[in-house]
């Protein structure tokens, strides 16, 4: 029989695992780009962005060959890899970042490979909430999220030319989905956690990957081109707010199945 302490550490050990899984996709871009950055031959007829932007493309035709990614949600990743590849033109024209080295597969100056790193967001937020059987309390109406979601991609473009709302769109977030509550589960029962602070954690954890990808020279911002130095904090709530997207996008193709969400007051 299990006590409280090691029913506790197991299910923490299956979160971690669980996890783990879901940030499939992810984790082997981001290895993709550490393994090229410290080995690849800088004499080789493959350029290092096209050798990343080949492999990623190998990732998702496996995922989908091997049903580890469903067609519906292959589709939603597919139009969230267009929109952050959109967005990823307008702002290396903007001078937000650049690609510092030379490819063959690149579309106004962006490499390919970018938008597989969106894609690899939208992959984890399909396969996590797939793999731990997501419930919500409160979930907020679709078409709410809808609105949100394209404020906060039309403020990425407009906040250039003018005021930036992002402040209003947290607060926007919190109004939205602060009554919200996720149940996820680790193990056999479900365990709730307020949907915003799993979007928090989840923004987290992508600025600890996006700080290993400019370490990488994947990418970089102004003043890492000479030295390296952390990311800014700020870059947080950018991907809180593009997180957001995804998981529209997601929810729209989960709103679609049996039973999907819990919607209790």
């Amino acid at each position: 029989m299990r006590g409280p302490w090691t029913l506790g550490v197991f299910e923490f050990i299956s979160f971690g695992i669980k996890q783990a899984w879901a940030c499939l996709f992810g984790g082997l871009m981001l290895a993709m780009l550490v393994v090229t950055f410290l080995w690849y031959p800088g004499d080789a007829a493959l350029s290092r962005y096209d050798a990343i932007t080949i492999f990623a493309v190998a990732i998702q035709l496996t995922l989908i060959l091997t049903r580890l990614e469903t067609l519906e949600e292959a589709k939603v990743i597919a139009i969230f890899h267009v929109v952050g590849t959109v967005m990823e033109i307008f702002k290396t024209q903007a001078g937000s970042w650049v690609y510092p080295e030379d490819s063959l597969l690149r579309i106004a100056g962006v490499p390919l490979f970018s938008g597989f790193m969106y894609a690899a967001v939208g992959s984890y937020i399909a396969r996590v909430w797939r793999i731990f059987d997501f419930r919500f309390d409160r979930f907020p109406n679709l078409w709410l999220q809808f609105a949100l979601a394209a404020a906060v991609y039309i403020n990425f473009f407009t906040h250039h030319y003018g005021p930036d709302i992002r402040v209003f769109l947290f607060l926007a977030t919190m109004l939205i989905y602060g009554r919200c509550v996720v149940w996820f589960r680790p193990d056999e029962a479900h365990r709730p956690m307020p949907l915003v602070i799993g979007f928090l954690l989840v923004a987290l954890f992508i600025w600890f990957a996006e700080n290993l990808g400019t370490f990488a020279r994947a990418w970089s911002y102004p003043g890492q081109e000479v030295s390296w130095h952390m990311v800014s904090l700020a870059k947080l709530g950018s991907w809180y707010l593009l997180m957001i997207i995804s998981f529209v996008l997601v929810a729209a193709v989960q709103y679609r199945r049996e039973d999907p969400l819990r919607d209790d007051d």
